[in-house]
């Protein structure tokens, strides 16, 4: 019997907490922003990614160039293989793997170059994305504003998403 009573006590206390949570939870405004959707629509995300892409060109067009050159070869040997001599294979397969290994070595700096580049580019947006949600949510008042991608559901009228947009777009 002593037991029943402690778990009745027990379940009335944790009901208790629970409905104060909620009304605390009620007392909140909450907004949601899809982020993913804001990197897509404004257009310093298009500027950025033109400006990297004028940037890097010229390494680009030198990877292309070695990748035709490989191709080339590779051609070459499958063509003219059977009419070439051991010597002749022997020099081209060097200079085959020769150009191979500059091109992974170019490749990988270029990977890493770009990479860093477009991090560096992309957190400087990321900062104006933060800056124009705390403008709106102090604006609007809101408590607490989540990713879109971390909320199973939200009400159409919670999504700042076009506001941040807006509000981001206008700072070209």
């Amino acid at each position: 019997m002593n037991k029943l009573i402690k778990s009745i006590a027990i379940a009335t206390a944790a009901s208790g907490f629970l409905l104060a949570n909620s009304a605390m939870a009620a007392d909140q405004k909450i907004a949601v922003v899809n982020f993913q959707e804001v990197m897509g629509k404004i257009p310093q995300t298009a500027v950025v990614m033109k400006s990297l892409e004028e940037e890097f060109k010229d390494e680009k067009a030198v990877l292309a160039q070695l990748e035709q050159d490989i191709k080339y070869l590779q051609e070459k040997k499958k063509r003219d293989g059977s009419l070439m001599s051991a010597k002749e294979i022997a020099d081209l397969d060097e200079k085959m793997g020769s150009l191979f290994q500059d091109y992974q070595t170019k490749g990988k700096a270029f990977q890493q170059d770009t990479g860093a580049r477009k991090n560096e580019e992309t957190n400087k947006i990321i900062a104006l994305v933060r800056q124009a949600i705390d403008n709106i949510a102090a604006k609007g008042d809101y408590d607490l504003v989540l990713e879109q991608s971390a909320v199973v559901y939200a009400k159409p009228d919670s999504t700042i998403t076009a506001e941040v947009v807006k509000q981001v777009s206008k700072l070209n």
